[in-house]
C-alpha cells in the first residue's frame, strides 16, 4: 500500500506563489509516476501536472504552463509542485496522486491507484 501525504497549501493573493510537497511511502518511490490533480467547488477533478519514474518528463495542463513546475526528488521520495502566478481560479483542492504503471494516460483520473487526502489551496483576488 503506497501512502500520499500533502503539505503547503494555504491562503494566498492573486500574483503569489505556494509549493506543494508530497511525501509518498510503502513503495519504492523510483518506480512511481507522480501527479497533481486538483477539484474546485461544483467541478470535476482535473489534470494538473504529472512527471516520469526518473523525473526527466513532466506533463502540464494548458491552465498552468508556465505558471507551474512539477518536480521529485527521489533520495527523499517526495514529490513538489511549485505554483507561481497563482490566479483566483487556482483555487482547489490539490490531491497529490501515484501511479506504478506505464505513465501513458497521465491526464486521466483512472490511470492513478493512489491519491493523498488533498490540501486546500486559495488565491484571493
Amino acid at each position: 500500500q503506497v501512502q500520499l501525504v500533502e503539505s503547503g497549501g494555504g491562503l494566498v493573493q492573486a500574483g503569489g506563489s505556494l509549493r506543494l510537497s508530497c511525501a509518498v511511502s510503502g513503495r519504492i518511490f523510483s518506480r512511481l509516476n507522480m501527479g497533481w490533480f486538483r477539484q474546485a467547488p461544483g467541478k470535476e477533478r482535473e489534470f494538473v501536472a504529472a512527471i516520469r519514474k526518473s523525473g526527466a518528463i513532466t506533463y502540464y495542463a494548458d491552465s498552468v504552463k508556465g505558471r507551474f513546475t512539477i518536480s521529485r526528488d527521489n533520495a527523499k521520495n517526495t514529490v513538489y509542485l511549485q505554483m507561481d502566478s497563482l490566479r483566483p481560479e487556482d483555487t482547489a483542492v490539490y490531491y497529490c496522486v501515484a501511479d506504478p504503471g506505464y505513465g501513458v494516460q497521465y491526464a486521466k483520473v483512472g490511470t492513478y491507484d493512489y491519491w493523498g487526502q488533498g490540501t486546500q489551496v486559495t488565491v484571493s483576488s
